[in-house]
């Protein structure tokens, strides 16, 4: 959570905006709640939100009134907003189609994004297709990515525990904090909009993965 804060306090554009992926659906309640209470203007969409909820939260994104938009996978496909400039894989998905339809939300029509996931010992599975998909975009792989990737791929055993979470693959430049103190709502109970938020947006913005993704189908509706 600490790192999530350190990403979004380090983004200056006060009107980019960005996407939080979780798995779960009471994970992106916990970091909607979070964030909200770090004074971070936020809403949220995830399967247990009615439609009209949805369509309130994700309306309230696409104005800009919200700058951050906390969903699982609910909102990884079909959705098209202008300024995402963002993605954070707060926690990254078990394939690695969803993978790049999650990071294809920004960095669209040409425009440059930032993707960035937070990847611990339960994310092996996709490590090798993660390396393969980088090298393919022309993004630098850090080798501790590389050598979590040979070692699944030479079929090595790792037992549950085992491992330690902390493979310290990171390049964030640390800022200023920029949050407000204000906690008070405003709109509604979707959307979490501090009085006195000061912004946010990326590090230094790169080309996005998504640009060399490989073929996925699109689904019909991103609910």
């Amino acid at each position: 959570k600490e790192k999530l804060v350190e990403i979004l306090d380090g983004i200056t554009d006060e009107k980019a905006l960005t996407l939080v992926f979780t798995e779960t659906k009471k994970r992106a309640d916990e970091i909607d709640d979070f964030l909200y209470s770090m004074s971070f203007p936020t809403a949220c969409i995830h399967g247990d939100r009615s439609q009209s909820e949805r369509e309130e939260a994700l309306e309230s994104f696409r104005k800009g009134e919200t700058t951050v938009l906390v969903a699982t996978a609910v909102a990884a496909r079909g959705l098209d907003i202008p300024n995402v400039k963002n993605v954070i894989n707060y926690e990254l998905p078990n394939t690695i189609a969803e993978y790049v339809h999650r990071i294809g939300r920004t960095g669209r029509a040409g425009n440059t994004g930032l993707a960035t996931s937070f990847f611990n010992n339960r994310n092996h599975k996709v490590a090798r297709e993660l390396v393969d998909l980088l090298a393919e975009a022309g993004q630098d792989v850090p080798s501790w990515l590389q050598n979590v990737a040979q070692e699944r791929y030479a079929g090595r055993s790792n037992r549950d525990g085992g491992r330690s979470s902390n493979y310290g693959g990171q390049d964030i430049r640390k800022q200023g904090n920029n949050k407000s103190n204000n906690n008070s709502r405003g709109g509604n109970s979707n959307s979490k909009m501090p009085a006195n938020f000061g912004g946010a947006a990326p590090v230094k913005a790169a080309p996005s993965a998504s640009q060399s993704k490989p073929t996925v189908p699109a689904d019909d509706d991103w609910w």
